[in-house]
């Protein structure tokens, strides 16, 4: 297969992970007789220091030549005014409304080595693989809003459409179809009117699916049930805004941050890969940042943009196998204990491929 990736570093130590994982498709499709192309390109802060756009045109006309993105992390305290005109997340709401990716799927897995990373007993972890599948291009994010300066009242507001939710609703069923057969939709149906159409839309997008079982949870007993029964989930369908905190919330499981992946996809195969964290400027250039994020974001691309699910196996693989033999970054490690590089994790990792 040849496939063209764009290839966007961004900020922090987003050029050291996506080296990494760039490193493993290169394996990939050396093992497998693939022919990848990567063109890298400017977003973020570094754009705006080198353009003065967070998503520069160039940019843009590269992504749209490609079958994905891949992506670092944007952000810093040198762009953290939250009243500037231009900012480095700006970059990130624009590619995802630019390509209508509005289905932002992050996968929750616990990894039995990294329990003690954990704040939950480890029988909770036991059996923990979770599917979130975020709503990405509406809600309360993307709609109408106020802000008169230092003044004494703002206001954001949550509007959802009936196709909005209809479209993000068929990606979690056929995921649950491909899974453990079971849809979690999250709301706050009982206060909330945006929240009703949610629950009603679902329930109707469900009678397609007579395969799968479906639930309601309510926003806030959700955030209790993801650490009081988080193995009860397999796909978590949630609004933008929720999507973001319960996720955000669920990375605990897997024992840091720097450990999950996430794909952000449309109506067609092409979709943004990313890790879900920050480009935590603390430890930037110093060695430390886990690319594991970022290496089982690029196995999700070859999952779902060029669906080479053969591949994206052996990459997850092979991350299991390096951490199942003792592999550690700084942020995984116990602590005090010996760490190595990002370089020297991806080695290991590539070993095992």
């Amino acid at each position: 297969m040849k496939a063209t990736i764009t290839v966007l570093p961004g900020d922090g130590i987003g050029p050291e992970v996506t080296a990494q994982a760039v490193r493993v498709l290169e394996k990939v499709a050396a093992k497998y007789g693939h022919d990848f192309t990567f063109h890298e390109a400017l977003m973020g802060g570094i754009a705006i220091d080198k353009t003065g756009q967070p998503l520069p045109d160039e940019t843009l006309r590269s992504a749209e030549q490609s079958d994905a993105i891949l992506l670092g992390a944007v952000g810093g305290p040198q762009w953290s005014d939250p009243t500037a005109k231009v900012r480095p997340e700006q970059g990130l709401l624009g590619i995802r409304k630019h390509f209508e990716l509005f289905a932002n799927l992050r996968p929750v897995k616990a990894y039995p080595a990294l329990a003690q990373h954990t704040p939950l007993r480890a029988e909770l972890l036991d059996g923990v693989d979770m599917l979130f599948v975020r709503e990405l291009t509406g809600g309360l994010y993307f709609g109408p809003r106020q802000e008169q300066g230092d003044g004494d009242s703002a206001y954001d507001t949550e509007i959802y459409s009936v196709p909005e939710v209809e479209r993000v609703a068929h990606v979690a069923f056929r995921a649950a179809q491909g899974r453990r057969k079971q849809v979690t939709s999250v709301d706050k149906a009982n206060v909330l009117a945006a929240m009703r159409l949610w629950r009603r839309t679902v329930v109707k997008v469900h009678e397609d699916y007579s395969d799968v079982a479906l639930d309601h949870v309510l926003v806030d007993a959700c955030t209790m049930y993801l650490v009081t029964r988080p193995a009860s989930f397999d796909v978590i369908l949630a609004s933008n805004m929720f999507g973001d905190i319960l996720s955000d919330e669920a990375s605990v499981l897997a024992g840091s941050l720097g450990m999950l992946p996430s794909a952000s996809l449309g109506s067609s195969t092409f979709g943004l890969y990313e890790p879900i964290h920050g480009s935590a400027p603390d430890i930037a250039g110093q060695g430390k940042a886990n690319p594991t994020g970022t290496i089982l974001s690029a196995a999700m691309l070859l999952r779902y943009s060029l669906g080479l699910d053969a591949e994206a196996k052996a990459v997850e693989n092979a991350v299991e196998q390096t951490l199942a033999a003792g592999a550690r970054t700084a942020d995984i490690a116990p602590k005090g204990g010996a760490w190595i590089s990002t370089n020297e994790f991806a080695e290991t990792v590539l070993g095992c491929l």
